[in-house]
């Protein structure tokens, strides 16, 4: 889709996917839940493109990114549904309850929300939270998150700094990462935390989850969704055109 490889999977194949990576343990593996505005801006912005380039798997978060996914494919192997990163998230913690071989890292976010994070998935191992400082980071910050990722011994973790931020850093330390599977993960914490409500299913379903959101955080949110939806649709009919 625009230049990116995504994912033709489902949330069963996605997670025995980052499951069977996680317990191999031979490096890191990144894995991005992209809608549209994550795709546009990769296709704008060549430094996050090549970011999101080095990703192990793109997975289609958005409902919109799911039909031009679906235009390409033949009837009988068409999604059925999105691969949507907070839904993922939850498909993951619930596979691996009571399972302290497979903890959990969460980093970003305030500490409040990682606390009642910790609370809610009681039932996992949670082997480690981190609530890193705002603004840029000095080296010796990202060392030390490595250094307490790697203390853990998370196989999964879980990184909410918001895109793309959260794909930049995972892309460019991957090569240091300590192993483990690094999802860049958006919103889920404050969803999951009950800090801000997700749309119904029926506007997630309809392909409106964007109004939704738009009209929860219209200052925030406006250009995001005003430049790059439009870049989308630009992309994808300049490709259709050039073959």
């Amino acid at each position: 889709m625009i230049g990116f490889p995504v994912a033709v999977t489902s949330y069963a194949k996605a997670s025995a996917w980052c499951l069977e990576s996680a317990i191999r343990g031979d490096r890191a593996y990144a894995v991005s839940a992209a809608n549209t505005h994550v795709l546009s801006h990769a296709r704008y912005n060549q430094q996050f493109g090549e970011a999101l380039g080095k990703f192990d798997m793109i997975c289609p978060d958005g409902t919109p990114l799911l039909w031009s996914v679906n235009a390409q494919l033949p009837v009988g192997e068409k999604l059925k549904e999105r691969v949507y990163g907070p839904t993922l998230m939850l498909e993951l913690l619930k596979s691996t309850e009571d399972q302290p071989e497979n903890g959990h890292f969460l980093l970003g976010g305030k500490q409040e929300t990682l606390d009642k994070l910790s609370a809610r998935f009681s039932t996992n191992k949670i082997v480690g939270t981190y609530s890193p400082p705002f603004g840029k980071w000095p080296a010796h910050e990202h060392e030390k998150i490595k250094a307490l990722i790697r203390a853990s011994g998370a196989r999964f973790v879980w990184v909410g700094l918001g895109c793309p931020k959260q794909e930049q850093w995972i892309a460019d330390h991957l090569e240091t990462l300590p192993a483990a599977v690094y999802f860049g993960i958006g919103a889920a914490f404050a969803f999951h935390a009950g800090e801000v409500r997700q749309a119904p299913d029926f506007v997630q379903k309809s392909g409106m989850e964007w109004l939704y959101r738009l009209c929860a955080e219209p200052r925030r949110l406006w250009k995001r969704y005003a430049v790059y939806h439009s870049l989308f649709l630009y992309y994808t009919l300049k490709d259709h055109l050039s073959g």
